[in-house]
């Protein structure tokens, strides 16, 4: 355990952080899984789903939760398998 106290402050923050980072990332893979399994199903609300699910990605690029390239992986290969059961 950090014995001053802009290192305690730090571990706390970081904690924190630790915490919103984890239920955006959460978020983010539940959209991906319910956009998939859209797909998969061929159901009327697909692309709806694979809408949300680019938010969602675009939203933790910007928050630094992934990174810019991954998002664009992600969201490629979602529009292509939409594309692709259309």
């Amino acid at each position: 355990m950090p014995n001053i106290k802009s290192a305690k402050k730090r571990v706390a923050v970081s904690a924190a952080n630790n915490e919103r980072n984890k239920a955006y990332r959460s978020a983010l893979r539940t959209a991906i899984k319910k956009a998939d399994l859209a797909i998969d199903a061929k159901a009327a609300d697909a692309g709806e789903a694979v809408k949300t699910a680019v938010v969602k990605i675009d939203q933790a690029a910007v928050r630094g939760i992934i990174h810019k390239n991954n998002a664009a992986r992600k969201k490629s290969a979602l529009v292509k398998k939409l594309n692709a059961n259309a």
